[in-house]
This record gives structure tokens, sequence and C-alpha cells, in this order.
């Protein structure tokens, strides 16, 4: 009878345990068709398409209260954003280079697609697929001595002076940083973005702890896609002014940049390990202006490196602050 029940034992026993498996495997596929069905009902984002009054407008300042004090200004061709301290804590390394999205709209987008969560996909308006990284992007600048560039931390106190429909103005302010150990500059610059064209006028009035002259680097990221390789630049000593035209970035396509400066203030080219710089000689306390612009190689205006360098070398900048 013992070797009965025990025979009985091990048949339950493997009974049980196959149970056990089949019940498992059940469960994990119901889990899988459970997933699947929910992946299947999950919507698809979309951009919120822009409304009659939103494309009759030309130009827009946001400040993005809702994504870590995002400041992003935009007109009928270009379309740029600076970072809030906010950002610096939760995405570092953030800085206070100026990024610059693609758009081939005539209307602002920025806002409406910044809200979705997803301005780095392309919905048929533009993106966001450069990188500024812990670089100037398109116009950021610095204090350059003893052959380094000494920046500020993100932007504060935005002011804006208007946020359209023809024309994106403010103010912000970088407060004090160190040159090395021989003084300390903060700035307030104006940001001036009329409609129909690719250049924002920087007017830039830095004071310092010392009154000696300033020399100003005034860059443009080397590496700001995701491709990290360099693109093809191209430095107009004569006219006070760069130009870059970015390597493609898979189906995304490229981005391009351009700096102006007064030639009468023009100091020379330098780089360093992040950036192409224009160098500009600044008097403490006095504004100095300078224009900085891009494009995007799919927005429509500029599709080759030759027509954005013929647009830049037209050029007739203003520079009276």
């Amino acid at each position: 009878m013992m070797k009965v029940a025990s025979r009985l034992g091990k048949k339950n026993g493997i009974r049980h345990v196959f149970l056990t498996l089949a019940t498992g495997a059940a469960a994990i596929a119901a889990g899988l068709s459970a997933a699947a069905a929910m992946a299947q009902e999950a919507p698809t984002p979309t951009l919120r398409p822009a409304t009659a009054a939103e494309q009759r407008a030309k130009a827009a300042v946001v400040l993005a209260d809702y994504r870590f004090d995002d400041l992003l200004w935009e007109n009928d061709r270009a379309a740029f954003r600076i970072y809030g301290r906010a950002l610096e804590a939760a995405e570092p390394p953030s800085s206070s280079g100026i990024d610059i999205w693609g758009k081939r709209v005539r209307w602002p987008y920025m806002d409406r697609q910044l809200r979705m969560g997803d301005q780095h996909s392309d919905y048929g308006e533009g993106l966001d697929f450069y990188q500024v990284g812990t670089g100037r992007g398109i116009g950021g600048l610095g204090i350059w001595h003893d052959n380094k560039l000494w920046t500020s931390r993100n932007y504060v106190r935005p002011h804006i002076l208007s946020a359209g429909p023809d024309i994106a103005d403010f103010t912000v302010d970088y407060d004090p940083w160190p040159v090395d150990t021989t003084r300390t500059v903060r700035e307030t610059r104006r940001f001036t973005l009329p409609a129909g064209t690719n250049f924002t006028r920087m007017t830039s009035t830095i004071t310092s702890s010392s009154d000696a002259e300033l020399i100003v680097g005034i860059g443009i990221s080397k590496r700001p896609m995701g491709t990290r390789k360099l693109g093809e630049v191209r430095k107009d000593a004569a006219a006070a002014r760069i130009s870059w035209w970015g390597p493609a970035d898979g189906d995304k396509g490229r981005m391009a940049g351009a700096i102006m400066v007064d030639p009468t203030a023009f100091a020379g080219f330098a780089e360093d390990a992040d950036n192409y710089l224009v160098l500009v000689r600044v008097t403490p306390g006095k504004p100095f202006v300078y224009y900085s612009g891009g494009a995007w190689d799919r927005g429509g205006d500029f599709a080759t490196r030759e027509a954005w360098e013929a647009y830049v070398t037209a050029q007739r900048p203003d520079f009276l602050p």
C-alpha cells in the first residue's frame, strides 16, 4: 500500500507541476495580449494645428514655465531657444548657449510642439534636433581671456517687450560670472527678431569690475548634431562674419548658422574644444550689437550650403546700439 501511495503522490506532484506551468504560460500569454492591445489602443501623438489667428502671426515669444523656463522666440523663417536656471538641475549639463530648431512653416509652432512633450520628432511643422550641450550653440557668448572662453550660467529675469505678431523682442540678464581671477562681469542682452529674416539682432551690455577693455567671443558650436561630425565653416575677416553648414543628421537634415559682428570692433577668429568663435573688442558698460542666425535645409529657403552662404554674404546689418 505504501508503494502504491508513493506512486500516486509522484503522479499528483507531476500533474501539479504541469498545471502550474500551464497556468503560468496562460498568464504570460494573457499579459502579452493585453500589452499588445494597449499598444494598439494608445493614440498616436499629434501636433495641434495652428488656428487661423496663429497662422496670421509672423513672430512670437513664449516663456515656457511648464518646461524649466525655456524661452522660445521665432518668426516666419527661424526658431530659437535659450534655457532657464531650472534646467541646470533637471538636465545637466545645461548652458547659456542658443538653441535652434528646424522650421518649415511661416507661423509660430514651438510652443505648441513643446507642450506635446515631443519636440524631437517632425510632425510636419519642424523639430528640434540641434544639441547645444556645453557649447555656445548659435550665437551664445563668453569672455575670451588667456585662450579660454569664460561663460555665464543660464539666463535670469526675462522681460518680454513684444511677443508678436510682427516682431519678437525681449531682454534677459546673465548674473555675474568670473573671468579667471582678474574680474567679474555681468550681461544684459536684448533679442530682436522681426519677420522676414533669419537673424536675431543682439544688443549686449556687459559691465565689469574692471574698466579695462574686454574681448568677447561669440560662438557657433562645433559638434551640435547627433552624428558628432564637424560641419563646413567659412570665415570672412573683411566682413567680420562666420558661417557654418552642419553635417547631415540621418533623415532629419542639416542645420546652418552664422554670426555677424561690427567690422570696426572685430578682433579676429578663435576656437576652443566646443566652438568656432568670432572675437570682438568691447568697452565695459557700453552696448554693442551683433547678429546670430540660422536655418534648416528642410525649411524651404536654403537647401544647399551655397544658398545659405550667399544669403549671409548679402546681409548689410546695422550695428548702431
